[in-house]
């Protein structure tokens, strides 16, 4: 039996404030740089951002990126260069495939109440295709189960794809409870991100915002949660 595990702390995340923004970075970004923490497989970013009423970034461009938003609280304004301007909810997810080109804006959607915001970034495995956008509500508020909101384009299944070979699942994981994660894939990754609570994964104990990257050969992990606790599971490639 093969299990290795990384320990991601959350004290050990980069970070960045700029008044309007309060950044915390899993993976190397911006000013913030590690050479031990530039990405864990095909996963390149995961970045916890707290942004202030009616602030947020400006027009900016990406190419040959999938992009994932996961509103934690609040809601994200969100207007791209293929004509989309929506509102995302706590509750819904967001994908782009920025492919050959594409710019956007996100802002704050609300005048008094701040917006949290998990934004992962995922090599794809077809470039250049054309951009494309994304987003879908889903009821985050069914417990002791895995809800797959991100998965491969070749898939069918209630989650939104991206041209990759990942699995996004959360699961809230009341007291006391254990729940089985099964790996998709005998080459893949599985990258743990503690959104908030208390867990053990085999003698790895994770709190709020603690990470856990596992390599193992048994296809499967078990979760114990010490308290009710919220989990995103990202399966990637290696």
């Amino acid at each position: 039996m093969n299990n290795n595990y990384i320990f991601y702390p959350s004290s050990t995340r980069g970070s960045a404030e700029f008044g309007w923004l309060k950044a915390k970075y899993s993976f190397s970004f911006g000013q913030f740089f590690d050479p031990n923490r530039e990405s864990y497989g095909k996963l390149r970013v995961l970045n916890d951002d707290i942004i202030q009423p009616t602030k947020g970034f400006g027009t900016h461009a990406h190419r040959n990126m999938e992009i994932i938003t996961i509103p934690l609280s609040g809601q994200l304004a969100h207007k791209d260069s293929l004509g989309h301007e929506s509102i995302i909810q706590t509750g819904e997810v967001q994908v782009m495939s920025a492919g050959s080109g594409i710019q956007h804006s996100e802002y704050n959607a609300s005048e008094d109440e701040i917006v949290n915001i998990i934004q992962i970034w995922v090599f794809p495995n077809k470039v250049n295709v054309t951009p494309r956008y994304d987003q879908k509500a889903f009821d985050f508020t069914i417990k002791n189960k895995w809800i797959n909101i991100v998965k491969p384009f070749t898939e069918k299944g209630e989650g939104l794809w991206v041209y990759q070979d990942v699995y996004f699942d959360m699961a809230i994981i009341e007291k006391g409870i254990s729940l089985l994660y099964k790996q998709r894939s005998h080459n893949s990754l599985v990258y743990v991100f503690v959104i908030e609570g208390n867990v053990l994964i085999e003698a790895n104990e994770l709190f709020d915002k603690d990470a856990l990257g596992i390599d193992t050969d048994q296809n499967q992990v078990e979760i114990r949660s010490i308290i009710t606790s919220r989990l995103l599971f990202i399966e990637v490639p290696r």
